[in-house]
């Protein structure tokens, strides 16, 4: 178990730790790597401003992945979470979203919200198999490179840890 309280990383030399503002450079660096249509320095530094949970994966001191959350009352939205395109497909964003969630459920959050692009069949993929759902669309939410694109709203519910199973209806 990490320090979070996750499971061990996919790679045992990564590990995560607080985003600080000397890391945007690097986060920048697969941000523009990873997104035709990139967040803004500005907006990485305004959620660290605004004391968003955000975190990064480092292996060997190096950046390779981060994620951000926003939480307000009893819930929480996955503003943004990335891999390394080189590193992606070993698990790391997997493990990412799980620490991302565990740090939700220890703030007491009821439900997880986040978008994704319906072009990105791979984090779908991810997110269904952890426990996320489909509850909507955003009409032209996402920049395009032919206008604009929809996103999907996925959720999870998270339930207290001494629910095994659902109580019958």
């Amino acid at each position: 178990m990490s320090a979070l309280g996750v499971e061990a990383s996919p790679v045992s030399t990564s590990s995560l730790r607080p985003m600080r503002e000397g890391d945007l450079d690097a986060v920048m660096a697969i941000e523009q790597r990873a997104y035709p249509f990139p967040w803004t320095r500005g907006i990485f530094k305004d959620c660290l401003k605004a004391g968003y949970p955000s975190w990064v994966l480092t292996e060997h001191g190096l950046v390779i992945g981060y994620g951000l959350l926003s939480i307000a009352a009893d819930e929480a939205h996955v503003l943004n979470i990335c891999i390394a395109p080189e590193r992606q497909g070993r698990g790391l964003g997997r493990y990412l979203l799980r620490a991302l969630v565990k740090i939700a459920r220890d703030l007491r959050v009821q439900r997880v919200f986040l978008e994704v692009r319906p072009s990105n069949p791979g984090a779908i993929t991810l997110y269904h198999s952890e426990g996320f759902n489909e509850i909507g669309r955003r009409p032209r939410y996402y920049p395009a490179r032919d206008g604009r694109e929809d996103a999907l709203v996925m959720a999870i519910e998270l339930v207290a840890d001494d629910i095994t199973t659902m109580p019958p209806l």
